[in-house]
């Protein structure tokens, strides 16, 4: 029998089973395409997934290959797990945002929103910040004033550093509030960061809805909580997924798509999502004289490393908090890994680039212990530690950095880009990457209609 010449059943390929594919191949499903989605993995999840750690013993022990943190802006991500069959409620931690900063050296830093309609419920977090001077808290709420009224967007982009010192932000809210936050949204000093990317970052959590700031902690590892689900939601629809399957080049003649080939086998394909990473789209465009100006701009790309030490003290130990921070410490962010079920797991993340990169494993993970030990002398020794390292975590959102993203759609018929580094104006995340897939499978579902 013939196949029904219909839109929704016209086959769509996708390469990449990070999140962005599988955001694709997720709403591509639903609209009725017929999906197959091939991973050079041997797990779906990309840059978020579920790794386990040699420990010596029989006890196997598993955690995510970097501590990841939800918030409750990130409405792509709670759409496509419902899409999933995810229940959000139970799957996830939903907090109110409550930061708890240390300090090795000095005074600590801790704000809290309260149960006030945005922005009102940041401006009153800032006014109240307790551990900042009346100057600091002045200026923060001078920043916190203009965000609102939407006088900090600028048609030039600039560096955050130069952002906040032209916002008369102190020294002290700088090191202990700024520089920590642009680290975590952005993973990008401050002397780099885009400051149009970081406000996109803050409009979105603070001047809409309160729940927006909540933070939302995983109560599962990564893998469980959508990559796995994504997998099976794709073939109960008819999709396919394969693991272990590495594209090794593209066809493409008179500037369409034809397929791709995995070594020596080749699979047609009239509509294809590249959803790799920088680094593997730059690869397999090479070459191809139609993508030379998506080449030059990718190859324009700068990257940012996230490192991850975990630290497996007895069950009792814990935090006061899901989350917390250390200013000037080598360690930036502390998670208890309690809610994921891992109780005394402490997952400390390093941002970006620093001398920590050049430390053998062993060394970084005994000097975080050691700075622990002196934020919290009654915890016993960790009985193990793990590290590791993403080298290329994330792009580096730096100045101009919007300038150099691509559109979902490029020059070559048929062929569609899925990535945290499209143009979506979100930063190296989740939420960025999820928001490309979506946006990449609707531009698709609407062209072969």
């Amino acid at each position: 029998m013939a196949e029904p010449d219909s839109a929704a059943t016209k086959p769509v390929l996708i390469v990449g089973g990070g999140w962005a594919g599988l955001a694709s191949a997720v709403k591509l499903s639903k609209k009725g395409h017929a999906v197959t989605l091939l991973e050079s993995a041997r797990q779906p999840g990309g840059r978020a997934r579920r790794v386990a750690f040699e420990t010596g013993t029989d006890e196997k022990i598993t955690a995510d290959n970097g501590q990841h943190l939800l918030i409750g802006a990130y409405h792509c991500i709670l759409e496509l797990l419902d899409d999933v069959g995810i229940n959000v409620q139970q799957s996830l931690l939903r907090q109110s945002l409550n930061l708890t900063l240390h300090s090795l050296h000095s005074n600590g830093l801790k704000l809290k929103t309260p149960k006030l309609p945005a922005p009102l419920h940041l401006l009153f977090a800032l006014l109240t910040a307790r551990g900042l001077s009346m100057p600091d808290r002045t200026a923060a709420l001078r920043f916190g004033l203009a965000l609102f009224r939407g006088t900090l967007f600028t048609e030039t982009d600039m560096s955050v550093a130069k952002l906040l010192r032209q916002q008369k932000q102190t020294g002290r809210l700088v090191d202990a509030f700024w520089e920590p936050l642009c680290l975590a949204m952005l993973n990008t000093p401050l002397q780099e960061a885009s400051a149009t990317v970081f406000l996109r970052v803050l409009s979105d959590a603070f001047l809409r809805q309160r729940r927006d700031a909540d933070l939302l902690f995983p109560r599962q590892d990564l893998g469980a909580l959508f990559p796995e689900p994504a997998m099976h939601y794709i073939e109960q629809r008819g999709g396919h997924v394969h693991l272990g399957m590495r594209v090794s080049s593209l066809k493409i003649e008179n500037g369409e798509i034809c397929g791709v080939h995995v070594d020596d086998t080749f699979i047609p394909a009239q509509q294809l999502v590249l959803a790799t990473s920088v680094h593997a789209t730059l690869a397999l465009i090479q070459g191809q004289d139609e993508l030379a100006q998506l080449h030059s701009k990718l190859a324009q790309f700068h990257f940012q490393p996230v490192t991850t030490v975990y630290l497996q003290y007895p069950p009792e130990v814990q935090l006061s908090q899901p989350m917390q921070g250390l200013i000037d410490g080598c360690g930036e962010w502390l998670f208890d890994r309690r809610h994921s079920n891992q109780p005394g797991m402490i997952a400390v993340v390093i941002s970006s680039h620093g001398p920590h990169m050049d430390e053998s494993k062993d060394k970084l993970g005994n000097r975080i212990a050691t700075e622990l030990a002196r934020l919290f002398p009654r915890w016993p020794a960790p009985k193990a530690q793990f590290v590791i390292r993403e080298k290329r975590a994330t792009f580096s959102s730096c100045v101009n950095i919007n300038q150099l993203r691509p559109e979902n759609h490029t020059p070559v018929k048929g062929l569609w880009l899925a990535g945290d580094y499209t143009n979506n104006g979100y930063p190296a995340t989740l939420e960025g990457a999820v928001r490309s897939g979506v946006q990449c499978a609707a531009l698709i579902d609407n062209e072969t209609r």
